[in-house]
């Protein structure tokens, strides 16, 4: 493996040991999926299939050729975060953009929600987004608060996150999409996210999870940290006896406009 695939490699090891560390990753759960194309160099594209062909089960037209590094099915990411190729694998993407084979390093079937990530990822690619890694976790203050209605509406939680610290807004200035409850690992589940990565770039999986996309593993999980962070703000005034002020609508227009951030959603 060359040095600048190790050095991705290694970020999704280092994120997942955060993930595990925070609480977000119990047992087996969470997943993460980076498209590594670029890193690949002409020794890895030689290496014969561990694995026949697998169904995606789905057409994915933009993914022709492509690589992407997997958490494995099953795995976990403590285990991840110590032997990421033990517990996760490298699978390329068919002509027929609806098949992978694994090339490396084990035959560690990729995690059961593939489907969804690559979907994503074909729509990133679609796009001309620069984006190439998926996560899925379970921030623990964020599910909290999705099991009220009252912070369920089109970006009621956004606003509020946004309002607790000035760093939210700075650093996850697309807000929170939502994804009404819906039965994981659905297909069901898999369109409605699509649906909202149009607009953010964390969606938050009521009473289950978040999904965020990033320029690599790190960002997406900074994304995710930031917003929760918000909640943990929000939950320990409210254990606190008080509903917290939050920054002004003024304030934060104040920080989009001096930080040049993104102005598609009213504070």
């Amino acid at each position: 493996m060359n040095y600048e695939l190790n050095k991705e490699i290694q970020k999704v090891a280092e994120v997942a040991g955060y993930l595990w560390q925070k609480g977000w990753a119990e047992r087996n759960g969470g997943n993460i999926t980076v498209n590594i194309t670029e890193f690949v160099d002409d020794e890895m594209r030689a290496l014969p299939a561990l694995s026949e062909p697998l169904q995606i089960g789905t057409t994915l037209p933009h993914l022709k050729g492509c690589y992407f590094y997997c958490k494995g099915t099953g795995k976990r990411m403590r285990d991840l975060a110590r032997e990421p190729m033990q517990n996760g694998s490298i699978i390329r993407i068919l002509d027929d953009c609806k098949s992978y084979v694994i090339v490396a390093d084990e035959l560690v079937m990729p995690t059961s929600e593939l489907p969804s990530h690559l979907s994503i990822h074909d729509y990133l690619i679609a796009s001309g987004s620069s984006y190439k890694a998926s996560l899925h976790t379970h921030p623990i203050e964020l599910v909290a608060m999705s099991h009220s209605k009252a912070f369920l509406g089109k970006d009621v939680l956004t606003r509020l996150l946004w309002s607790m610290i000035p760093e939210t807004l700075a650093f996850a200035p697309l807000g929170l999409g939502i994804v009404p409850y819906t039965l994981p690992g659905s297909v069901a589940l898999a369109d409605a996210t699509l649906q909202q990565i149009r607009d953010y770039d964390v969606v938050l999986w009521e009473k289950h999870g978040t999904v965020a996309v990033g320029t690599d593993i790190m960002d997406a999980f900074d994304q995710t940290d930031v917003l929760n962070k918000a909640a943990t703000i929000y939950l320990r005034a409210k254990s606190m006896g008080f509903e917290p002020d939050g920054m002004t609508d003024a304030q934060m227009k104040e920080i989009q406009e001096v930080f040049h951030l993104p102005t598609s959603r009213p504070c």
